[in-house]
């Protein structure tokens, strides 16, 4: 019955404006809540959910939570696959970012180790792998959205405003902590306040549940993409798209995995590794650049305001040139810049500066067309589950690791920042050959 209406029905379409703000919302809600995690990850969970010792033992560990999240990525990315596949776009979308919503809201009602003893980081890894569980639905289906939904010869364009999430959800969550930290000054630059340990660091965490009630208004509006309807249609809708997508484009699924390393690599060293290395004292065991909270972050949003302006860029420029040819350039660009880390920091102030607007900048030009490439690799009734696989099991080999790899290396060098480079510039390298390998996806049919 289902299908004959939707032959006989005219079907409805989705105002642009309607495209790009469901697409952007749920990205910038989804990464803001990331964001708001990763911030506290460095500078409160070692001091809260931990046992009060070795300062770089309870970092690891809270980062080792941080990528827990990771893991819990590509299982996500296969149950709300399954339903996008199955089910259609809008539900799902709906679902993950309900499901990222409660567990952030729910991080900041957490106990403490003092108060709860072990439990505490416990139920902090039970968070976060559902958080890493909702992210895993989201982008796939924000980018879904916006380019099942793009005019011709608009599907890159389209795909930066998924991205453009990343940027603006950290702006809003790191100007949030930043805010709060103002108003709960430390004495000492290295430690938050009291207060701010005590109770405001949760604010941020609470604040979310506004966000998605914003975020759900939004999805629920929408109707399901052409792409889809039409794959509803002519009952193309696989039984298990999970099985359809390893047997018919494993090929697409490794590219695409490999596609997205040197993009996740370089972000979470840009976003969170930088926190770490940028705050810690020059004089300490393993010595950072010794910036002062406030100062680094106003640094950090300066870099991010590039990131967002180059995630458009890359649009327009992924759709004159193909989505190959670009990120080639840029990818042979990041394995640069990472073989420069030293020569750049070492410039004072104004390299520190110099490094984080090169750094955003390029991931800026590097994460914008993947909103387009992961979706263009695969056909309408796998699509949902082929791209979110590739993206987030890529997350596990580039994200999950690379804060916990960038402090070790951090330690290795003695507090240079010169390892930590070369790591970046390898997983570079990696990606560069995946892009060499690959196929042009521009002009592929999105309703096929």
């Amino acid at each position: 019955m289902s299908t004959t209406f939707a032959a006989d029905a005219a079907p409805a379409v989705n105002p642009r404006s309607r495209v790009i703000l469901a697409s952007l919302i749920g990205t910038t809600i989804e990464f803001y809540d990331f964001y708001v995690y990763a911030t506290a990850a460095v500078l409160v969970f070692p001091h809260l959910f931990f046992p009060a010792g070795n300062d770089t033992t309870a970092l690891l560990a809270s980062f080792a939570i941080f990528g827990a999240a990771m893991v819990a990525r590509p299982l996500g990315a296969i149950f709300f696959g399954h339903l996008g596949d199955k089910k259609g776009r809008k539900l799902t979308l709906v679902g993950a970012l309900l499901t990222m919503g409660i567990a952030t809201f729910l991080i900041g009602l957490l106990p403490t180790f003092q108060t709860a003893g072990w439990f505490a980081p416990l139920l902090l890894v039970i968070l976060r792998l559902a958080q890493g569980f909702a992210l895993g639905g989201e982008w796939s289906g924000a980018a879904l959205v916006a380019t099942e939904n793009a005019p011709a010869g608009k599907r890159a364009v389209y795909g930066t405003f998924p991205q453009l999430g990343a940027p603006i959800g950290f702006i809003i969550a790191n100007g949030l902590f930043l805010a709060i930290a103002a108003l709960m000054p430390s004495s000492d630059p290295s430690r938050p306040s009291d207060a701010f340990l005590s109770w405001g660091w949760r604010l941020p965490f609470l604040f979310s549940a506004v966000m998605v009630i914003v975020g759900l208004w939004v999805r629920i509006s929408l109707v399901e993409s052409p792409a889809f309807a039409k794959a509803l249609e002519h009952g193309r809708i696989q039984k298990l798209p999970l099985a359809a997508a390893f047997k018919t484009h494993w090929r697409e699924l490794i590219l695409g995995t490999f596609y997205m390393l040197a993009t996740y690599v370089l972000f979470y060293l840009m976003t969170t590794f930088s926190l770490s290395y940028g705050r810690a004292p020059t004089t300490a065991a393993v010595p950072g650049l010794g910036y002062d909270y406030r100062t680094f972050v106003l640094m950090m949003i300066g870099g991010v305001v590039f990131f967002g302006i180059f995630t458009l860029v890359s649009g327009p420029w992924a759709d004159r040139w193909g989505r190959r040819r670009t990120l080639i350039g840029i990818t042979a660009a990041i394995v640069v810049f990472g073989l420069l880390w030293v020569p750049i920091l070492s410039a004072g102030p104004v390299g520190v500066m110099a490094w984080l607007v090169i750094g955003f900048t390029l991931m800026g030009l590097t994460f914008g067309p993947m909103g387009a490439l992961l979706p263009e690799l695969f056909p309408a009734n796998v699509r949902y589950t082929g791209s979110g696989i590739s993206y987030n099991v890529s997350s596990i080999l580039g994200a999950a690791v690379a804060p916990f790899i960038a402090v070790a290396l951090w330690s290795y060098g003695g507090g240079s920042p010169f390892w930590v480079g070369v790591y970046l510039s390898v997983m570079a390298l990696l990606t560069l050959t995946a892009l060499v390998l690959g196929k042009e996806t521009r002009d592929v049919n999105m309703d096929h």
